[in-house]
């Protein structure tokens, strides 16, 4: 290689290094338009089902604006044993054995939606059927209305491979569930790609939930 080659070819390299080791365009504020943090909270507008990226300042102060903002929490909580029967996820005829649950405090009901490759699809759910899911599951009566959901996921129960998974969780969690399967299934079947995500998204989940385990049988009785 010519000294000339050789000037070239480092210049090429050194041009590919500025390259990488470029930022990501900063994410910013959509109330105050400051830098944000990877991880900074999230407001929803109730009237659209809108989730805003905002600092810590906007999430403090556009949370009490009336009935407009509410913010989004924290926490996640896996649910070992939710009791969910097989007739009443039947009833939903949700295609894919996955579906999240919240209450719209503007609609006064439970909204029931799945994901799919073209977004967050309605489900129906009758009162009824939900007033006794609930009746044997308490646990979603702490759930908040508009900003915590209760996720199903019953991908691999429906396999008979594993048992089904059921999380309260931010509702910020639940759409970006439904961005992952829009942005990455292919086909018919979704593809390879879309089922690796998914395995992703849940066993981060596992890894960041506090566990709730349903009172036992004699705790119930002794609170009859």
């Amino acid at each position: 290689m010519s000294a000339g080659q050789f000037s070239e070819s480092a210049y090429g390299f050194g041009t590919l290094r500025q390259l990488a080791r470029r930022e990501r365009p900063l994410e910013r504020c959509e109330l105050c338009s400051v830098g944000l943090r990877p991880d900074h909270p999230h407001l929803i507008e109730l009237a659209q089902r809108k989730l805003i990226c905002t600092c810590e300042a906007c999430a403090i102060l556009f949370s009490g604006q009336g009935v407009k903002f509410k913010r989004v929490p924290r926490r996640v909580r896996s649910l070992p044993g939710f009791n969910l029967t097989d007739a009443e996820w039947n009833g939903l005829m949700v295609p894919i054995n996955m579906a999240f649950f919240f209450r719209s405090s503007l609609e006064d009901r439970i909204v029931a939606l799945y994901p799919s490759p073209a977004g967050a699809t309605e489900s129906l759910l009758a009162l009824e059927s939900w007033n006794d899911i609930v009746a044997r599951n308490p646990i979603l009566n702490e759930m908040e209305s508009d900003v915590e959901g209760l996720l199903v996921n019953r991908l691999g129960y429906s396999r008979g491979y594993s048992a089904a998974e059921y999380y309260l969780l931010p509702i910020d969690e639940c759409y970006k569930l439904v961005g992952l399967i829009r942005m990455h299934w292919k086909g018919l079947s979704g593809g390879t790609e879309v089922w690796k995500e998914l395995g992703e998204f849940f066993s981060s989940l596992k890894a960041r939930s506090g566990e709730i385990k349903r009172p036992s049988a004699v705790q119930e009785e002794s609170h009859a």
